[in-house]
């Protein structure tokens, strides 16, 4: 086992996810290499139409601190992607249908022949009656290739409104019929906070999914995705190189070895790269403008294109609790 003595600064001894090399107790922090880049993910931008309890980016509708993406800059990164063989194009927010232009670098995602997965609580935004015209057109032509992930965080009203707000339920309820009976290949991304476990979760969406009559697998993890939650409330460990020999886990089962993502800073030239979805705002982070340059980020955070795993969402929401967005 590397161990090293950590280093006081100013007469106070480092504290957790300080030092991207090291461990608060001088153990050697474990890193992912990039195995395959499969999946980019590009951030619409954080604005949302509502605000969640515990919304891992903070999006809300005054959260502007990731602006909106254009349909041009998104074309640049999707140019890059075609180039070097990526498979999977991954849109978030905030909510991505309130950028205006999100139809048309998602038409343009699908036209260069990638895989697309969309993040919507399929609410209002993705409602206007323009839009679902569009979508139609979507649809027809590229079929299921694209796969939109609704965010329901239970089964049950209470639970979901708990986090989303009051009167979400019934909406997000709307959108995804509206969805299914457009032949949209359609998914679910739930939360494991609420003190069940997992076959109990699955066995509630799967009566609610039945309830409904949608044709979604409530045991299959694509369609119905859980995912753990982050909410900065608890002491979590680091994760050393030992760690993925105790857990009998792999670095190339981790997000980071196959998936970037783009985003847009406010008030930024342009977007810079990133290694996940999880690390919007931290420019520690921040791997270079595009992708081949990301791929050979080097110090800080990053070791020849590997990502350091100098966060707590690293530790408890992909290693501990093997969430990937993807």
């Amino acid at each position: 086992m590397n161990i090293a003595v950590p280093k006081p600064v100013n007469g106070v001894a480092p504290t957790k996810f300080s030092d991207p090399d090291w461990t608060a107790k001088g153990e050697q922090r474990a890193f992912v290499p990039l195995e395959r880049l499969e999946t980019v993910w590009i951030n619409t931008g954080t604005l949302c139409n509502i605000t969640c309890r515990n919304c891992y980016i903070e999006s809300s509708p005054e959260n502007d601190r990731l602006a909106y993406i254009t349909a041009a800059e998104a074309g640049t990164v999707l140019n890059e992607a075609q180039a070097i063989g990526v498979r999977e194009i991954g849109f978030t927010g905030g909510e991505p249908f309130l950028n205006p232009e999100f139809p048309a670098m998602l038409r343009l995602a699908l036209a260069q022949g990638f895989d697309v997965l969309v993040l919507t609580n399929a609410m209002l935004p993705m409602q206007r009656p323009r839009l679902k015209g569009e979508l139609q057109e979507i649809v027809r032509e590229f079929g299921r290739r694209l796969t939109m992930r609704v965010s329901l965080d239970h089964f049950g009203q209470d639970l979901h409104e708990t986090e989303r707000g009051n009167g979400t339920w019934h909406k997000a309820l709307s959108g995804i019929d509206w969805l299914v009976q457009n032949g949209f290949h359609t998914a679910i991304a739930g939360r494991s906070c609420w003190g069940e476990d997992m076959a109990t979760a699955r066995a509630g969406y799967a009566k609610l999914f039945s309830d409904r009559g949608w044709p979604i697998d409530a045991g299959n993890h694509h369609d119905l995705a859980i995912f753990p939650e982050m909410d900065g409330k608890h002491d979590v460990p680091e994760i050393t190189t030992v760690c993925w020999g105790i857990l009998k886990k792999s670095p190339n089962q981790m997000m980071c070895s196959s998936s970037r993502m783009v985003v847009k800073r406010k008030g930024a030239s342009g977007p810079v790269v990133l290694p996940c979805t999880l690390l919007p705002y931290d420019e520690a982070f921040e791997m270079g403008a595009t992708l081949s340059q990301a791929a050979k980020a080097d110090g800080g955070m990053f070791k020849s294109g590997a990502v350091k795993l100098c966060h707590s969402h690293c530790a408890k929401f992909c290693v501990l609790g093997g969430g990937s967005c993807s």
